[in-house]
């Protein structure tokens, strides 16, 4: 397939496969020589429709490109114990997020429900945001 059409099976644009290619995630192929069939055109195959669909969810997951690295590197060697202690640390970094988001959403809930109140003054949510006016920023 060409690399138009990996990208549309791994559901990415063509510049996405080739900042992938130039990561080092996802293999260039070569150019084949001489004026048949291929015309000079990359090829490209199952396994790497899989690979860029590993990268894409892994992504998803919230892991960076270098983790995406070494985890297709991990697959290589068969390595649980790193490949598991990278999805702790994944999961640590998405508890802490999550934390960081139920505050805002708490203090959002609050600033909402004061502006709702209609009391005369500054709406409580636009002097929240200024951060200069005596109410508590929201995270």
């Amino acid at each position: 397939m060409t690399i138009a059409t990996l990208a549309a099976e791994g559901g990415v644009g063509v510049e996405t496969i080739r900042f992938y290619q130039r990561r080092g995630l996802l293999d260039t192929p070569d150019r084949p020589r001489g004026a048949g069939s291929g015309g000079g055109i990359r090829r490209y195959g199952p396994s790497d429709v899989r690979r860029l669909r590993f990268i894409r969810c892994a992504q998803a997951a919230g892991f960076t490109l270098e983790q995406i690295h070494e985890l297709l590197a991990l697959d290589a060697t068969d390595d649980r114990a790193r490949a598991r202690t990278l999805a702790i640390e994944r999961l640590s970094a998405l508890d802490a997020q999550i934390a960081h988001l139920e505050t805002a959403r708490t203090a959002l809930r609050r600033l909402a429900q004061e502006c709702g109140n209609g009391d005369a003054g500054p709406c409580p949510i636009l002097t929240a945001f200024d951060g200069g006016h005596g109410q508590a920023p929201v995270p």
